[in-house]
């Protein structure tokens, strides 16, 4: 078969799809694999606000797993004909352990710290409009959190760089702001009502939303922020 004819046998949209079907599948394999250790433990807790401190360490293996899932479908090739994404998988996995870490880290412990707040309102005698601040702090530090991780998935950035970045573009692009909040609180009700299981189940599809969804962010980043002499290898 010609080089020509396998081109043009991966570009329809049937394979295209087929392409994209895969790779979400390999994905969230993967995902489940190196997430695994924090999700059987996770699994096993009582779905109780006493374990909330217990969940958050329990996710964070999710962190770096999230972060290879977006590299990897942010690199996506749909064709049929040259579908890897396990090696872009494990090659993000590899290339952002220690960043995607430094950035989930902290944002699981400020949630952590607001949702035990949030839950013990009532017993610490707190006027109930407290949950108000404290709601909009968690949004705010969701949606840091989210693009903070975005960008280091995908660059190679100094973590305070990061951090600045990510609060930067929520107001230099309130419409990816606004998409991943939206984001956040369908798979908060997800959770809320089926459970931790189907949105794990879904994490792929989530990342690849996050991924089409920044668009504008990761583009602006790419142009403005990052020299061509200073994208990462494999970046």
């Amino acid at each position: 078969m010609s080089t020509a004819a396998r081109r043009e046998f991966g570009a329809g949209p049937l394979s295209r799809g087929a392409a994209l079907i895969y790779t979400l599948l390999v994905v969230e394999l993967l995902l489940l694999l190196c997430a695994a250790p924090g999700l059987v433990a996770l699994f096993a807790l009582e779905r109780h606000v006493s374990n909330l401190p217990l969940v958050a360490v329990c996710a964070v293996p999710f962190g770096p797993a999230f972060s290879a899932a977006l590299y990897a479908l942010h690199r996506q090739r749909l064709d049929l004909t040259e579908l890897h994404p396990w090696r872009r998988y494990w090659r993000g996995y590899r290339a952002n352990l220690a960043g995607s870490l430094l950035v989930w880290v902290p944002t699981l412990l400020w949630l952590t710290v607001l949702a035990v707040n949030l839950v013990n309102l009532p017993a610490a005698g707190v006027p109930g409009w407290w949950a108000v601040p404290l709601v909009l702090v968690g949004a705010g530090v969701s949606v840091i959190g989210v693009n903070a991780l975005v960008i280091t998935s995908l660059f190679t950035f100094r973590l305070r760089d990061v951090f600045r970045l990510a609060g930067y573009f929520v107001l230099r692009t309130p419409v990816v702001a606004v998409g991943t909040a939206l984001l956040l609180v369908a798979a908060t009700a997800l959770t809320i009502v089926a459970s931790e299981a189907a949105l794990v189940a879904l994490a792929s599809v989530l990342a690849l939303a996050l991924v089409r969804g920044g668009a504008p962010m990761i583009d602006i980043i790419r142009e403005e922020f990052v020299k061509a002499d200073e994208l990462s290898p494999g970046r």
